[in-house]
């Protein structure tokens, strides 16, 4: 067995020993394998109809609750503010008759950002054929494609049938090439040797740390951010590090206590850090959050690695050399009744026209 399979097996008898709300406590689906002749992956399948259920695995909540939340977070104008959010509830009726909440979800590691295999027009066929006869009744979801990475992958699922939606822009930094550090990456690297706290690696970390990071992220992406984030527990994050299935470093305090940490994943030659946090109440100075990216970064440009960085904090993330990319979910729905298709094909055509130059605009 490769180590790519082990991994996936893995995954996948992780989630059938646990409930899914004890590892990812706003998230019910039911974790499956998908074996095909090119792709083997996880697969998520959710009957919808679970309000609140996380958009990991429902793209209704990301399009409406998410958006909303993003809007608050970063559109500093009240007006257009407030203009955005009428907008996005004025669709909310339509976007919920999509029934885009019933849905399989291919490649879905439950992170915000799945790295995405590649995929050519064959095994598009056999994706495409193989889930909607199993899964008739639901829409058949890949998200994270983005046009920096994906793009043959884009084609190939296009060119049978599936349509491309996109979601929200997202920043890349590309490890494979040799290039110059910014001046931000450099002062990163410099605040790297001067900070007090421990570098603390991955097989250094024990089981009272695993709490410890559950409430870092806690203080960074759910109660700073949303609580719309994936709300992942003491226990995932336990799980995932004791399977190998993420790499974790941090840095710890002279007291012992981790004070940042971040959580790596990486998928083929993709790099990304679902997994992130740090003690927001500690002074700004000490540069944390910079610190665990930092780390990051070193890594991907080590391992020759794509770097992506996900959404959000837009300068921060150019100013260290990521580049910016529209990122898609890649959705088949011929095999559902034509008033839902109708209703899909209403709001894709609104987040084409309407959404993406919002998403360029505002970086959401």
């Amino acid at each position: 067995m490769t180590q790519a399979c082990s991994r996936l097996r893995t995954f996948v008898e992780t989630f059938g020993r646990n409930q899914t709300e004890d590892l990812i406590a706003n998230l019910q689906t039911s974790v499956l394998q998908l074996d095909l002749a090119g792709l083997s992956v996880p697969i998520t399948v959710n009957e919808g109809g679970k309000t609140g259920n996380c958009y990991i695995c429902n793209p209704v909540t990301g399009y409406i609750d998410y958006a909303i939340d993003e809007t608050r977070n970063f559109v500093a104008k009240p007006l257009l503010q407030n203009a955005l959010i009428a907008l996005i509830r004025a669709v909310s009726p339509l976007m919920k008759a999509t029934e885009l909440d019933r849905a399989v979800h291919v490649n879905n590691w439950l992170f915000s950002t799945n790295p995405a295999p590649q995929i050519d027009r064959q095994t598009a066929i056999e994706l495409r054929d193989n889930l909607t006869t199993h899964y008739p009744s639901h829409t058949i979801v890949l998200r994270s494609l983005n046009t920096y990475a994906d793009s043959a992958t884009m084609e190939a699922l296009q060119a049978e049938g599936f349509r491309l939606v996109p979601s929200r822009q997202i920043y890349l930094f590309d490890g494979r090439r040799s290039q110059k550090l910014s001046r931000d990456l450099k002062a990163d690297h410099r605040l790297l040797g001067a900070t007090p706290h421990t570098l603390v690696q991955n097989t250094d970390f024990r089981p009272r740390d695993y709490a410890r990071c559950a409430e870092l992220y806690r203080l960074l992406y759910l109660k700073k951010y949303s609580l719309l984030n994936p709300q992942y527990s003491e226990a995932f994050i336990a799980e995932m590090h004791r399977n190998g299935l993420i790499q974790l470093e941090g840095l710890r305090a002279d007291d012992g206590c981790l004070v940042a940490f971040g959580g790596r994943f990486e998928y083929e030659d993709t790099l990304t850090q679902p997994l992130i946090g740090y003690d927001t109440r500690r002074p700004q100075k000490e540069g944390l959050y910079r610190l665990i990216t930092a780390l990051a970064q070193k890594h991907a440009q080590k391992n020759n690695l794509l770097f992506n960085m996900s959404a959000g904090a837009a300068s921060f993330k150019r100013n260290r050399q990521a580049k910016s990319a529209i990122e898609f979910s890649a959705i088949y729905n011929q095999h559902l009744p034509l008033r839902q298709r109708l209703a899909q094909k209403i709001i894709f055509k609104i987040l084409l026209v309407i959404g993406v130059p919002l998403l360029k605009r505002f970086a959401l």
